[in-house]
């Protein structure tokens, strides 16, 4: 890491030793048509979230929610303020079945090496990560606050890649490689990792070390972990907000065959809060309080510091670039 690199957080950019305590895959603001009455739209109860996550120690929020599903922009900022927390937003686009017919832009030209025709999503994810996120979602004007993204949040889907999954890809990668932003990436169990991953690094010239791939806990298969952490990306453990989930059930086993395996230094937390439900399971908190504590007790106290305040401040610091 050089000393030029920085953390763009809500309310500006920040020095990788100022995050601390780290929930690198969360969300304060969301809302889907995939998942009806679970909305999180109270800035409120975002507040709540956060006084409780600082109070258990916790320093730095990431929210992987991104354009067109309800972000909270315009309260991030004021949150981050009250709560003194560190609020790392998203831009990107998530699967095509979160948006109703016609909310993704049209098509227009590309700068990305291999790239299929790609909507006008490279353009809007530069815009958000360097001028700011727009107050309404989806319309274009004037940003809230000069609030800036710092991170590129797109979507695998099950199955095969999609034209949808290659799109949103290829953007990204445009947009990373204008400004230098992190990708993030949502996976699915029955999707291609390895696949998207290529089409990230080896087509798009994507470094791995750029990319977090989240949901790992999905797969069942420890090679899957194994040989995508191999890859030199990072790997996301972020189900702790389903307790009882089966996700859940083998989230500390994973941690530990991947430690265990050499692969410490590739791994991040987070509880991805995605529901009402969900968010009543207090996520964040229990990252600092059980998962963060069990860790200590089976690897030592080196280990959750290392998950929770060095891999985050080394997977999010970017040297900015101006296009």
């Amino acid at each position: 890491m050089t000393a030029t690199r920085t953390v763009r957080t809500v309310l500006g950019d920040l020095a990788p030793a100022e995050l601390g305590a780290t929930d690198s895959h969360d969300h304060l603001f969301i809302r889907s048509p995939l998942l009806p009455g679970q909305e999180l739209d109270d800035p409120a109860a975002a507040e709540d979230v956060l006084r409780a996550y600082a109070a258990a120690g916790g320093r730095t929020f990431v929210q992987w929610t991104p354009w067109g599903m309800g972000r909270g922009a315009e309260s991030l900022a004021a949150l981050s303020r009250a709560t003194g927390v560190h609020l790392v937003a998203a831009t990107g686009a998530h699967q095509a079945a979160h948006y109703p017919a016609g909310r993704l832009p049209g098509p227009t030209s590309h700068a990305v090496p291999g790239a299929v025709p790609s909507p006008d999503l490279a353009e809007r994810f530069v815009t958000e990560l360097t001028t700011g996120l727009p107050a309404l979602p989806g319309l274009p004007g004037g940003a809230v606050d000069g609030v800036r993204a710092g991170l590129i949040k797109i979507a695998d889907d099950a199955g095969p890649l999609t034209e949808h999954t290659r799109r949103t890809a290829a953007a990204a990668a445009e947009a990373h490689h204008a400004t230098g932003a992190p990708i993030a990436v949502h996976l699915e169990p029955a999707g291609d990792p390895h696949g998207l991953l290529d089409r990230l690094s080896g087509r798009h010239g994507v470094s791995p070390d750029r990319i977090v791939l989240g949901h790992l806990t999905r797969f069942t298969d420890r090679s899957v972990h194994r040989s995508l952490a191999a890859e030199g990306v990072f790997l996301a453990l972020d189900s702790p907000s389903r307790i009882g989930h089966p996700d859940d059930l083998q989230a500390f086993d994973l941690i530990a065959d991947l430690v265990e395996a050499g692969h410490a230094d590739r791994l991040l937390l987070g509880a991805d809060t995605t529901t009402r439900t969900a968010r009543a399971a207090g996520g964040p908190v229990r990252l600092l309080t059980e998962l963060a504590p069990r860790l200590a007790r089976t690897f030592g106290p080196e280990l959750p510091d290392r998950l929770l305040v060095t891999n985050p401040a080394v997977a999010l610091a970017v040297d900015w670039r101006t296009p």
